[in-house]
């Protein structure tokens, strides 16, 4: 991003551009598809300006995932808090998110996960790991509200039904995952909501 002249450099700026560029070619070409100087190309940067404020490729990288998680979570997060009180409400908002992002052009599966299959034994898995558990804390609280009798049991299930909807979306069919994983999980919280504790 070449600054014209007489302007001023906003560093906050150029980083947030940077992150933006790199999410793009990394989701779509993975971690080993692009090197360093495709990227800064792409990015319209000097390979200094990268290593100044990353580092390295894998300092991006874990930028990028990093950025890429808080985001999602916070947009499933929100989701169900729009659909107001009821938990069932709230776990259907969910998958219906998901069925919406299966359905938009160059869906590639779950970013983070995709990265650590790549990269496992590096800090992408785990960046890869704390995604995971903040899905899963989302789902325990679902559970938790809605008296399931043992919520963090419930929140492990439907983690699974979530990260096999992306799989299956992402190589057999969005739509049909995502509603078939809706409904498996608004069966599972019904079940486990009206089981006493000690079943």
């Amino acid at each position: 991003m070449p600054v014209p002249k007489g302007s001023s450099l906003d560093p906050d700026r150029t980083r947030a551009a940077i992150l933006h560029t790199a999410e793009g070619i990394l989701y779509a070409r993975g971690l080993d598809g692009v090197g360093v100087a495709e990227l800064c190309a792409e990015a319209g940067i000097s390979k200094e300006t990268l290593y100044r404020h990353f580092g390295s490729k894998e300092g991006l990288i874990r930028c990028v995932l990093e950025a890429r998680s808080d985001r999602v979570i916070r947009w499933l997060a929100q989701a169900a808090a729009d659909a107001g009180d009821e938990p069932a409400n709230q776990l259907a908002a969910v998958f219906d998110a998901l069925g919406a992002w299966f359905g938009e052009p160059g869906f590639r599966g779950c970013a983070i996960v995709n990265a650590a299959t790549q990269h496992h034994d590096t800090p992408t898995g785990t960046i890869a790991s704390r995604h995971l558990g903040r899905y899963l804390d989302l789902f325990t609280d679902i559970a938790t509200r809605a008296g399931a009798a043992h919520p963090a049991a419930l929140g492990r299930q439907l983690l699974l039904l979530l990260e096999g909807a992306i799989v299956v979306a992402d190589h057999l069919d969005g739509p049909v995952a995502a509603g078939d994983a809706r409904e498996a999980a608004l069966a599972l919280l019904h079940r486990a909501a009206s089981r006493p504790a000690d079943g």
